[in-house]
């Protein structure tokens, strides 16, 4: 079966949407190996992802060609080119800063393992807390963490503390050495621009959903 890969200079050009899909995509491959599926159309991945059979040929002709006409996409192929195209061929280290309530359900949510992403280190201010191990992790205190990122040579940091923190934390993280940072504080980070930062605001999320529950009442 055909599965050309794009390379990797044109990946510049892809739009952040095609990306944000990816991982839909991937996550509908179990159901079909579940299955006993080995070959599914377009039709079959948009309908398990929810996306519509068109949008899915046109994500997928970004990285190259997977599948033959008439016949479809090899399942097992394709679930490991996504994979890859999405880094997650590695394990990727991880620095959590907060464990706080927040900070602990990310500590203790099996599914960053599955996936790939290993948490090396935590970090918190609270002096009670340093020290303590939580799922095989240690909490240290936050002036540590330039330190123990740089010698755990951890890639990306993942910020569960207040907005009044997160600056000065992205700052110790970005001089260490990392990549990329998940943010979960309700504020607007600057870093280099070779840093990536993808925010999580989840008071925001809900504020979206509840706009269109609101309008969906005054029909």
């Amino acid at each position: 079966m055909t599965k050309k890969t794009a390379p990797a200079s044109k990946r510049r050009n892809i739009p952040d949407p095609t990306i944000a899909r990816l991982p839909r995509y991937l996550r509908s491959f179990p159901e079909f190996v579940h299955a006993n599926r080995s070959v599914i159309s377009s039709k079959e991945l948009a309908a398990a992802s929810g996306i519509n059979p068109a949008q899915v040929r046109k994500d997928l002709a970004y990285f190259g060609q997977f599948g033959q006409r008439g016949i479809g996409y090899d399942v097992k192929t394709l679930d490991a080119k996504m994979r890859e195209i999405l880094g997650l061929h590695k394990v990727w280290r991880i620095a959590l800063v907060g464990a706080g309530h927040l900070g602990t359900a990310l500590l203790q949510y099996g599914g960053f393992t599955k996936a790939g992403f290993r948490i090396e280190a935590a970090f918190d201010v609270d002096p009670s807390k340093v020290g303590w191990e939580l799922e095989g992790v240690r909490i240290w205190a936050t002036p540590a963490i330039r330190q123990v990122v740089r010698e755990k040579k951890i890639e990306i940091g993942v910020l569960a503390v207040p907005a009044s923190q997160a600056q000065r934390v992205a700052d110790d993280l970005v001089d260490a050495g990392v990549r990329a940072i998940l943010n979960f504080a309700p504020c607007i980070l600057a870093v280099p621009k070779s840093v990536l930062v993808r925010g999580v605001d989840l008071a925001s999320e809900l504020e979206h959903l509840t706009y269109f529950l609101d309008k969906s009442r005054e029909k």
